[in-house]
């Protein structure tokens, strides 16, 4: 692994044992503690006030509710605070049940939207932030040392950086773990310099994923997916997580790397539906104390922000974590966290394509701006693409004109294999050494409804079935089947139970748009299309991340 070495597996082993000791040091409870604050003299008619926290807020909140000073009037009774994964929160939300809780504090806000999509749509959007966490990439103290800590400080790009570097990153599942949603754009954006950001981030999201561990955080330096010879040399954590975990570790510790936009946790409290007017009255009164100064205290002890991000302790002389103020950057629109959802859903996915490449003479043609001609631009976007799709995934190549083979337009390049086996036959020469026909036309229809037919024919189940044409016109096969035609049976082909989209990549100025769509729509797919050749590597890998990206 050469000087970024692993760190050894027994001292990642132990992570889940030292980080969970720490949280009792620090907190003084158990997870899921029922605690009862009573209220004394002048409690008419007491409540009770549920609370589900997230694991990492449910023991300071049940030290706050402990600390709770007796009261009279609305709100008074008692406080239960239950430890809740939040994912099971989600679930329980969605079936409500007698017993069910008058507030939720969760993680995330992304954890209100996962819970109003799955059928609890009366539980607020948003709620007031308690206290905030930055996410960050945690280091063995001896890696961060490796890479210029402490004289200088590291950024994700450092230690993400190139796949030979010998660091080995683990991954927070984004299906299940906000953590993990809020390190795809922090991985994202460290490779937003590079000459194409959409290999780039392909490319790293593919080395994330093997590494890949549902659960807490405190569950990495387990990686039942890798070789028991590869351990983790870093993990996406909440500065949280790792404050606690060096609270007793000595020079044993973990080191924090920061991203200014990797979206912090917020801890939203939100009062759930169920709760009538004398729960909320706890509510409030519940929250008042969290606010107050022996709340925030018991915030600090627990390695918590302020939801501004102020830091709540001065750690200054603790050069792993920042002890200056950080605002924290916020969870992105449901849009945008759907598309790096869709992105690393895809990654983990394999594909099974058929390819379709456009070699009519048009493609030919020069592009002034860049001096080659969009057959050059269209293989080499086919190179790299070839490199986006897992090593599983099974991919088919074609070139289609007019009567490119006898009668038929298109003609089989690379038959359907794994890409792996692709990549090892030296497909990548194969496609760049693909020419245009001099005196060929657009054969578009035949050729689409041929590829999609044999898509449909060899349909598996568990992958992403898809059919890409690539063009730079429109269709110009007079002796083929018409357009009215092609819709007709594309829409006879298409099941939705059965899904194989199409996909259309349209580039050069005498593309039709409207045609493209309207093929592609038939089929539930989409047209990208852009009048400029040289983009045609941003319009592939954007429709790609349409259609769940990088399968």
């Amino acid at each position: 692994m050469g000087r970024h070495s692993a760190v050894p597996v027994r001292r990642l082993r132990r992570l889940p044992v030292l980080l969970t000791a720490a949280v009792l040091v620090v907190a003084g409870i158990s997870w899921g503690a029922v605690v009862f604050v009573r209220a004394r003299n002048g409690c008419a008619e007491p409540v009770t006030l549920r609370v589900v926290a997230a694991e990492e807020t449910a023991p300071v909140l049940t030290r706050i509710a402990q600390a709770l000073p007796p009261g009279t009037g609305p709100g008074c009774g008692r406080v239960e605070v239950q430890s809740r994964d939040s994912l099971r929160a989600v679930e329980e939300l969605a079936l409500p049940q007698d017993d069910a809780a008058h507030v939720w504090v969760p993680e995330s806000t992304l954890m209100l939207r996962r819970a109003r999509e799955a059928g609890a749509a009366e539980v607020p959007a948003s709620g007031r932030s308690i206290a905030s966490s930055p996410v960050v990439l945690a280091l063995d103290e001896q890696t961060a040392t490796t890479l210029g800590w402490p004289a200088r400080t590291l950024t994700w790009s450092d230690v993400l950086g190139p796949a030979d570097s010998g660091l080995r990153v683990g991954m927070a599942d984004p299906a299940r773990d906000p953590v993990g949603v809020a390190a795809l754009f922090a991985a994202r954006d460290t490779v937003k310099g590079q000459p194409d950001p959409g290999a780039a981030f392909a490319e790293l999201l593919r080395r994330l994923s093997p590494n890949t561990v549902a659960g807490a955080p405190e569950l990495f330096g387990r990686l039942p997916s890798a070789s028991q010879q590869e351990t983790l040399t870093a993990f996406p954590t909440t500065e949280n997580s790792v404050l606690r975990h060096n609270v007793d570790q000595g020079g044993h510790g973990l080191v924090a790397v920061y991203a200014p936009l990797a979206p912090a946790l917020d801890h939203p409290f939100v009062v759930l539906p169920g709760a009538g007017p004398g729960e909320r009255a706890a509510a409030d009164r519940f929250l008042r104390a969290i606010d107050a100064p022996e709340g925030l205290r018991a915030l600090a002890d627990a390695g918590f922000r302020t939801p501004g991000g102020k830091a709540l302790r001065d750690r200054s002389q603790d050069g792993r974590v920042v002890s200056r103020d950080m605002q924290p950057a916020m969870m992105p629109p449901a849009d945008e966290v759907d598309l790096v959802l869709n992105q690393w859903a895809g990654i983990n996915l394999s594909s099974r394509l058929q390819v379709l490449i456009d070699v009519s003479g048009s493609m030919n043609a020069v592009e002034p701006a860049t001096g080659r001609t969009r057959m050059e631009l269209t293989r080499e976007a086919a190179q790299r693409a070839l490199r986006l799709f897992r090593p599983t995934s099974d991919i088919r190549v074609l070139t289609f004109s007019t009567k490119l083979d006898g009668d038929k337009d298109y003609r089989e390049v690379l038959p359907m294999a794994p890409v792996s086996d692709q990549l090892a036959r030296g497909a990548e020469a194969t496609l760049g050494s693909i020419q245009a026909t001099p005196d060929g036309q657009t054969g578009l229809y035949d050729s689409v409804l041929a590829a999609y037919r044999t898509a449909r024919a060899e349909w598996e189940p568990g992958r992403l079935n898809l059919v890409v044409v690539m063009t730079d016109g429109r269709n110009e096969d007079s002796q083929g089947i018409s357009r009215a035609d092609l819709l007709t049976q594309l829409g006879a082909l298409a099941d939705p139970k059965r899904p194989i989209q199409l996909l259309g990549i349209g580039v050069g100025p005498d593309i039709d748009v409207a045609e493209l769509q309207e093929i592609t729509a038939a089929t539930g797919g989409q047209a990208f299309t852009t009048p400029d050749p040289g983009k045609i590597n941003e319009v592939f890998y954007a429709a790609l991340s349409k259609l769940a990206c990088c399968g």
